[in-house]
């Protein structure tokens, strides 16, 4: 279950990035990777079903509370981007009524996709820790000095995503400063992906380092583990 559950989010990752470049890899390409999101979405919340049905159980920590709305925001940011794409769909979803574009629904479409990016990152971030203690537990020799060169790379990504959120003008999409993405067509693909991988990177860093924040909040450890659901079911998700 678990390799299916990090294969999932694996793809969901990968096409996610593929999406933001929207006018550099076309629209049709845009709608398939869109419709193989659809499917990926759909796949990962029966893998984490379990999650769901405890939503309702056990004390709510601050982790806990910040992982609930991170999932809730990037719910709705996924189900906006569902429909207004299907709604502007000119090639897969086009024998539906009222497909073919509108301008609200563009708008809309924008708004989610810059925002769920960064939902989305910060999710990966919360449970960041984890998956390099997995990748610790396989090596069994992570020594103190790489783990100290991992940090630094960490940084530097993660400052270098702030110069690539700043000349990307990502701000300006999400508070819609500018109601229009605009790309460079002469521009490499690689160096497009290499930017917003260094975004997504900034955020996953921000919600690592947060969720590392929230772990020394006291009465974490102390709660009663008849008042939680099963603690693996809360960190998968």
């Amino acid at each position: 279950m678990k390799t299916k559950k990090i294969i999932t989010d694996i793809a969901m990752t990968v096409l996610l990035l593929l999406l933001m470049a929207y006018e550099l890899i076309g629209s049709r390409a845009h709608e398939w990777f869109g419709t193989g999101m659809l499917i990926m979405f759909i796949l990962h919340h029966i893998l984490n079903r379990k999650w769901t049905a405890s939503i309702r159980k056990g004390r709510y920590t601050p982790f806990r509370i910040l992982q609930t709305l991170l999932v809730l925001l990037i719910l709705a940011s996924i189900l906006c981007s569902i429909v207004t794409g299907i709604m502007m769909s000119r090639y897969i979803f086009d024998f539906l009524p009222g497909t073919g574009g509108m301008g609200q629904a563009r708008i809309l479409h924008m708004l989610a996709a810059y925002w769920g990016f960064v939902w989305m990152s910060l999710h990966l971030g919360l449970h960041w820790n984890r998956m390099i203690g997995m990748v610790q537990k396989e090596r069994k020799n992570t020594g103190y000095a790489k783990v100290w060169i991992l940090r630094i790379i960490g940084a530097g990504i993660a400052a270098y995503g702030v110069y690539a959120f700043v000349i990307r003008g990502i701000g300006s999409y999400m508070f819609l400063h500018s109601l229009f993405v605009f790309f460079d067509y002469k521009e490499p693909l690689l160096l497009f992906y290499a930017d917003y991988i260094a975004v997504m990177g900034l955020f996953v860093w921000i919600g690592h380092y947060l969720a590392k924040w929230l772990g020394t909040i006291p009465g974490k450890k102390t709660r009663k583990r008849q008042d939680r659901p099963d603690e693996e079911e809360q960190e998968d998700r």
